[in-house]
């Protein structure tokens, strides 16, 4: 449980890393940059533990695609909830491919 309550920390300074900075369109591109890369020091803080505290109960697949397709895609939904409530998100194939992504990584072969 600790490593998915991690890796959702994790993915929530890893959308505001990338992404936050668009609402900042005339803040100088190397200041968006160094503020990322600072915020991008948090997510590591809290991606590093959940791979050594998950590799003892998930493979790296496991990791990856908890990581970085489930909790990405829900935290970036509140993310464009919160941030671009004037803006409309279109559902895109992703989820499908999210889907069998899912199935060939947890399927016992």
């Amino acid at each position: 449980m600790i490593t998915i309550v991690l890796l959702i920390f994790s993915n929530i300074f890893m959308t505001f890393a990338w992404y936050g900075h668009l609402k900042y369109q005339n803040v100088p591109l190397w200041k968006v940059t160094l503020i990322s890369w600072g915020i991008a020091f948090f997510e590591y803080c809290f991606q590093v533990p959940a791979n050594v505290f998950g590799s003892h109960t998930f493979n790296a697949a496991h990791l990856k695609d908890d990581s970085g397709d489930y909790h990405s895609s829900g935290v970036f939904r509140i993310f464009h909830l919160v941030f671009e409530a004037g803006h409309q998100m279109e559902p895109r194939s992703r989820v499908f491919f999210i889907v069998v992504a899912a199935f060939f990584i947890f399927k016992k072969w």
